[in-house]
């Protein structure tokens, strides 16, 4: 059965709550991960917040019934997500660790291009010249507010853009997921890959004794951690990824704000201005498929049916 074009809109404005819903979860997790950064090291951090939340979650997809086709599991494409997952966090710290997080931030912000291009490579997506200008223009907003200075770029520059390849990879692989796979069971074998290679990076650093309130803030971050997992799956499973994509954008706003109301830091008129092509650009691609979908569907009513 071909799904109409109103089922179609739908299930993009669907894709595209998870998404805004994914950005907000990772945020917060950025936060916390952040104000005990100072604290713990990095792999540390990874691999404390893994062991916290990965029972959680394995008991709760356990429970749903996540594991009861092991066949699933060892699909090509679960295999691919996941490691996407695993190396776009490892390329991308070993090029955060030697560059300033200016630059590396507005690298990762070719994410929703690089993914939109790979929806359209490999998974035969329509990808019109207006998406590509208002994405390109988003990109153009991130640029803004990270405000990088071109004396920060340098050969991690390509560690980095690597890092978006396995990124892209990750997303375009979720899109391809079997149906009988459930998000849960997903988020459960992401959250154990990645906080087995905080265990692995934990070889190269020295360990630290984490304080209560440390593990508290933790505990909160890994939550955070899962639901942007669901949300974020949820989002590539339901949507077009062309469409879906461009509000990973959402995450600078919200990104801003959490600047002011926990670390106190206002931003700059630049910064101000880039967030505001975000915003815009977001609103233009709803707006945008929403009439297209309009169009798909009074097309779909006035063409007479066959003979």
């Amino acid at each position: 059965m071909i799904p109409s074009a109103d089922t179609s809109a739908s299930q993009n404005r669907l894709g595209i709550i998870y998404m805004l819903a994914a950005m907000v979860a990772f945020i917060l997790n950025d936060t916390l991960v952040k104000l005990v950064s100072e604290r713990l090291p990095t792999g540390e951090i990874i691999f404390l917040r893994g062991l916290i939340i990965s029972p959680v979650v394995i008991v709760l997809a356990r429970w749903r019934g996540g594991f009861a086709n092991l066949k699933l599991l060892r699909h090509s494409t679960l295999v691919w997500r996941t490691l996407g997952e695993v190396v776009a966090t490892g390329l991308y710290l070993s090029a955060l660790f030697r560059m300033p997080l200016a630059n590396a931030s507005a690298i990762l912000q070719v994410a929703p291009l690089a993914t939109t291009a790979g929806a359209a490579l490999f998974l035969g997506e329509k990808v019109g010249i207006r998406r590509w200008a208002a994405i390109s223009v988003g990109l153009a907003g991130t640029l803004l507010i990270v405000q990088p200075g071109l004396e920060g770029f340098n050969a991690w520059s390509l560690v980095a853009l690597l890092a978006i390849g396995a990124v892209a990879v990750r997303d375009l692989a979720s899109k391809r997921l079997p149906r009988g796979l459930s998000t849960l069971t997903v988020t459960a074998i992401s959250a154990v890959a990645v906080g087995l290679f905080g265990g692995v990076m934990m070889l190269f650093e020295e360990t630290v004794m984490p304080s209560l309130g440390d593990l508290v803030i933790l505990l909160g971050a890994g939550i955070c951690v899962v639901l942007g997992y669901i949300f974020i799956i949820a989002a590539m499973r339901t949507g077009d990824i062309s469409v879906v994509a461009p509000f990973r954008y959402s995450l600078m706003v919200y990104a801003v704000i959490l600047q002011i109301l926990v670390f106190g830091v206002w931003p700059d008129a630049l910064l101000l201005a880039g967030t505001a092509i975000l915003v815009a650009t977001g609103i233009y691609t709803f707006y945008r498929e929403r009439k297209v979908g309009a169009s798909e569907a009074a097309r779909t009513l006035t063409t007479p049916p066959p003979r």
